[in-house]
């Protein structure tokens, strides 16, 4: 009897390590395989709707004729993102990825991006040129649909053309009057500058005049008129075809900007004094009819290539007014209104008055323009654009008080930071950026009461009643032997 025990415990134990030993082979192959597959940047199929996975057509036109180095470093970047920028290469030649374990070679980015052993990057480098990429740059928000749009081909391909591109459009922001510093417009003019443009700031009353190589003039709110000598500048530059983006907050102190005025007489617009406030509660954030949310008409120039709804945020912001429409053709300008308010907006020029709501002394401005484009022609072949918005606070790094414990940059606010980018980049003609957003396919599903019970059925009893049926079953085989 124990000679028989012991054959079976050595069977047993025989049995026991040969199935660690398989368990042990194919844990070890399954590594193995795993560690080939990443060694060997395999990409995997792409079998969504959207193609969220994969390059678009527009990006593959765009680098096809690249023939410059470009190498995209990564680090601790999720496998998803690992997996979109190892199909650049296979576009062109010149692109290479490199997966980086640590930074013990690259301590220099440390101090450049302010980034450590815990952050989570893509740099894309070419030549002594480099742009970094976070997490944060790789998604936007649509907040008209509330769903989270990817912008990760979009700002990968934008970092290897802002990398390589040879000219890039010049911005100038024009100082010397301004109401707000250039502290405030420090993000403005660093995502400008991210976007492969050179920003510079403009003191006409030194250079008389508006150099030849701008592209776009910034003009932020004044708190004082322009001189006759920067009037004069700015109206030969878009008469040679120059564009402007002016951010223009309500005048509330009534400053004389005759000098101003006939710059915006040009293009048949005027803003007002008093500023527009909100009483539809779903185009204001919640509380404050002076934070008026606007959705970017579809279609529009600046948003024309976005497959998206766009929504800004002005603080504050004034009415424009335009022209008559046989003023304009008089002028040879064209208007194109983008954003509005409400037909429940009111207008208030009384500024000691408290109330959130409309009072006697407000007037109607429901549907009001906040929003517009421009275009002056000056010749047959030449035209300049003005793209005006009714407020200046929105495109500055204003901390905003959401709530006691959270505050946002004004420029941060919805889709600021996008409009106003993209204002840019279609007066700067960019034909080399691409807009490229894509739905992550994220989806909230919402159940009934009996259809969360019939769910947590399915879940928790069916499995148990499974194990209890096996219980069972066993003890009966064992009760018949």
């Amino acid at each position: 009897m124990k000679k028989i025990i012991k054959i079976i415990k050595q069977k047993w134990l025989r049995n026991l390590s040969l199935t660690i030993l398989l368990i042990a082979i194919i844990v070890c192959g399954y590594l193995a395989v795993n560690y080939g597959i990443q060694q060997a940047n395999i990409t995997d199929l792409d079998m969504t709707k959207g193609k969220i996975y994969s390059i678009s057509q527009e990006t593959e036109d765009k680098l096809k004729n690249l023939n410059k180095s470009v190498t995209i470093y990564t680090y601790n970047m999720q496998e998803y993102v690992m997996d979109f920028a190892n199909r650049y290469p296979k576009i062109n030649s010149n692109i290479k990825v490199e997966r980086l374990e640590n930074l013990v070679t690259n301590t220099e980015w440390k101090t450049t991006y302010g980034i450590d052993e815990n952050s989570s990057f893509l740099v894309i480098s070419s030549g002594e040129k480099e742009k970094i990429l976070t997490n944060y740059d790789l998604v936007t928000y649509d907040y008209t649909t509330y769903e989270e749009i990817d912008v990760t081909e979009e700002a990968i391909t934008n970092a290897i053309l802002d990398v390589t591109v040879e000219n890039k459009p010049k911005i100038y922001f024009l100082t010397g009057h301004n109401m707000y510093s250039d502290q405030y417009f420090e993000y403005f003019q660093s995502d400008l500058k991210n976007e492969a443009n050179e920003v510079e700031t403009l003191d006409l009353l030194k250079t008389a005049k508006v150099p030849d190589d701008c592209k776009v003039l910034v003009i932020t709110a004044l708190k004082e008129d322009i001189t006759e000598l920067e009037r004069d500048a700015i109206l030969a530059y878009s008469k040679k075809g120059g564009d402007i983006l002016l951010l223009s907050d309500p005048n509330f102190d009534k400053v004389n900007l005759s000098n101003f005025q006939k710059v915006l007489d040009e293009y048949g617009v005027s803003i007002s004094n008093g500023v527009i406030l909100e009483a539809d509660s779903n185009q204001m954030v919640s509380g404050a009819p002076n934070f008026v949310i606007s959705t970017i008409t579809s279609g529009s120039s600046i948003v024309k290539d976005i497959n998206m709804q766009m929504n800004i945020c002005l603080i504050n912001a004034a009415k424009l007014s335009f022209a008559s429409s046989e003023e304009l053709e008089k002028k040879n300008v064209t208007l194109e209104e983008f954003a509005h308010v409400s037909q429940k907006a009111f207008y208030r020029t009384d500024l000691t008055a408290n109330s959130q709501t409309k009072n006697s002394s407000d007037e109607d401005a429901g549907g009001s323009t906040i929003g517009a484009m421009l275009t002056k022609k000056m010749d047959e072949s030449t035209s300049s654009r003005l793209v005006v918005f009714a407020n200046t606070a929105f495109a500055t790094n204003s901390q905003i008080q959401v709530n006691t414990q959270y505050y946002m940059y004004a420029i941060d606010f919805y889709n600021n930071k996008d409009i106003l980018l993209n204002s840019v980049s279609y007066l700067t003609e960019r034909e080399d950026t691409i807009t490229i957003r894509k739905n992550v396919e994220t989806v909230t599903y919402t159940v009934s009461a009996t259809q969360n019970r019939i769910i947590l059925g399915i879940i928790f009893a069916v499995p148990i009643f499974i194990v209890i049926v096996g219980i069972v079953v066993w003890l009966s085989r064992r009760r018949k032997k």
